[in-house]
């Protein structure tokens, strides 16, 4: 199936090198954060329009998919920060898409990660939150929340390795998801 929205064009390549080089490149021990770019759309969809989907809303339909991708993608040019796409040092594997965000209901940024599945279970989460949430609070940022389906376990266990906790004053949009806050390590 073709779709023209996947297409680079080729005019406006200067354009989108200039933009993306702005976002900056965070890197861990295995991993490199970097700006997404239409390429890695094809590894991150099934994140949106797969079962996967399930505690984000999904799955979703193909265009609704991409809205919440460009979303994503469009916070860095509208609020300054936004989500890096993961990848794997060794071999530049995509692995998921980290970062912060904020949608209309969010009362504050919010950090998020969406991980594919190959990405599961070998602590990519933790690595690559710990890098956003530790480069957002160096810019700044002095916390951020994150709103987490109570259904999903993975997402709430990486939370509270992230030091998060729950936070019962905030409410959620999307009831019954829990709020959990993000402080800046070892601050009061």
């Amino acid at each position: 199936m073709t779709r023209p929205y996947l297409t680079p064009i080729p005019a406006m390549e200067p354009h989108r090198t200039a933009i993306a080089s702005a976002i900056p490149v965070l890197e861990t021990e295995r991993l490199i954060l970097r700006a997404p770019q239409l390429a890695d759309w094809p590894e991150l969809e099934p994140i949106w329009r797969t079962e996967r989907g399930r505690f984000i809303g999904g799955p979703f339909d193909e265009d609704d998919a991409w809205l919440d991708f460009t979303q994503a993608v469009a916070s860095w040019v509208l609020r300054g920060i936004g989500y890096w796409t993961v990848t794997a040092k060794t071999d530049r594997a995509v692995l998921g898409l980290v970062g912060i965000g904020m949608e209309i209901p969010d009362p504050e940024p919010e950090l998020g990660w969406l991980l594919t599945e190959a990405a599961e279970g070998q602590g990519i989460g933790l690595e690559a939150a710990t890098a956003v949430r530790d480069y957002a609070f160096a810019q700044g940022l002095p916390t951020c929340i994150s709103f987490i389906d109570p259904a999903n376990a993975r997402s709430v266990a990486l939370a509270e390795r992230l030091g998060a906790r729950r936070d019962p004053d905030v409410l959620s949009a999307d009831a019954p998801d829990l709020v959990y806050r993000h402080t800046v390590p070892g601050a009061a």
